[in-house]
């Protein structure tokens, strides 16, 4: 499929996809509030397939599908095979209960190429009181085992909060120990569900010593680490690697030197089950909307005012618009909308104070 050329937006690397909402947890971060019902207006299968002939027309991206639970539509396996037809490299974030070695293999087969399992503790305990289901625990330690029996990538992703900070060390041991090609800590942004656990949030001076313990780990452990809705982390990782008289590169860091901290609206797009762009999941400010605008996925990439407003870095509020780490890390922008109203605003849980006349570091 020909490319369409001339546009002035930022490459679209990776997007998230909510091709449903319906689903059996009922997780105490959950930006989604899903729940295990229908929901109305979701995208139909033809118009899903209108999602990704218009993607495929102008970028190869990472395409996550999620929820909800995305193997809770019937046609989840179609859209991937779709998806894979027209080049995209396909993912999914399933829950772990409707992953065993049938349904594993047969995603691998449909062309997912990785997918990410989720433990928010390091034992039944912690995780499933999390999640809001007994026996939670013991399924994606089960999906991980269907995977990993069919040969299908999969990285274990954490949320962290008080709940279970506590327990980073083991849990990032426990990822490694189940088999997981790689570790993403999420660190919480309390939208959703997840605005009850704003108590539940760690201070910023634990944020930052919790990113530069990420950094050690990522020494130690032989999968990658990649810290998700933690932006600092890049400041912290060029910090330390520069300390160390060493440089950020391909070579030596792999990913890790080319991914920046927030990408939302940059790199990344959210999009949700009845077709709403937001740069983020969240962050629930509707973009465009991928109906209305006539499955125009480039149009809308390039030019939806919100998208172009976040791709202005050097407009951000406080120390965010001067920090020399701004084209590295650029703060949260759901986390500021969480907790001042303005998503162009000032990191809330960053401790670092700009240098006076630095030039920005890339």
């Amino acid at each position: 499929m020909e490319k369409i050329i001339g546009s002035k937006a930022p490459t679209l690397r990776v997007m998230a996809w909510e091709i449903t909402r319906t689903c059996s947890l009922n997780c105490k971060h959950c930006r989604a509030k899903a729940a295990d019902r229908a929901y109305a207006h979701e995208l139909s299968t033809e118009e899903c397939y209108r999602v990704l002939d218009s993607l495929a027309s102008f970028a190869s991206p990472i395409v996550i599908l999620t929820g909800g639970e995305p193997m809770a539509r019937p046609d989840f396996l179609s859209i991937v095979e779709y998806g894979t037809s027209l080049g995209l490299r396909m993912a999914a974030a399933p829950c772990g209960p409707l992953v065993n070695r049938e349904s594993a293999g047969a995603m691998k087969e449909a062309g997912i190429r990785r997918i990410s399992l989720s433990l928010d503790g390091a034992d039944a305990q912690t995780h499933d009181a999390f999640r809001g289901v007994s026996g939670s625990f013991d399924a994606v330690i089960a999906a991980a085992e269907a995977a990993r029996e069919v040969g299908l990538e999969y990285q274990i992703n954490t949320t962290i909060s008080l709940f279970n900070s506590h327990q980073l060390d083991e849990i990032m041991d426990l990822a490694q120990e189940i088999g997981a090609v790689a570790f993403h800590p999420f660190l919480l942004v309390p939208t959703g569900r997840g605005e009850d656990l704003a108590e539940y949030e760690i201070s910023a001076d634990a944020y930052e010593e919790m990113l530069h313990r990420f950094y050690e780990k990522s020494l130690e452990k032989s999968i990658e680490m990649k810290p998700t809705c933690a932006p600092h982390y890049y400041r912290v990782l060029r910090e330390r690697e520069h300390e160390a008289g060493r440089k950020v590169t391909m070579q030596s860091h792999g990913m890790a030197a080319l991914t920046k901290g927030c990408l939302g609206g940059k790199g990344f797009v959210f999009l949700s089950h009845t077709g709403k762009l937001q740069i983020c999941g969240f962050l629930d400010i509707e973009a465009g909307d991928i109906r209305a605008g006539n499955f125009d996925f480039a149009g809308l990439w390039r030019d939806a005012p919100l998208f172009q407003e976040v791709r202005r870095v050097d407009e951000y509020g406080g120390t965010c618009g001067i920090c020399e780490y701004r084209l590295v890390c650029g703060g949260c922008r759901a986390r500021a909308f969480a907790a001042s109203g303005d998503y162009m605003g000032e990191e809330p849980r960053c401790i670092y104070i700009p240098e006076e006349n630095e030039e920005q570091i890339g």
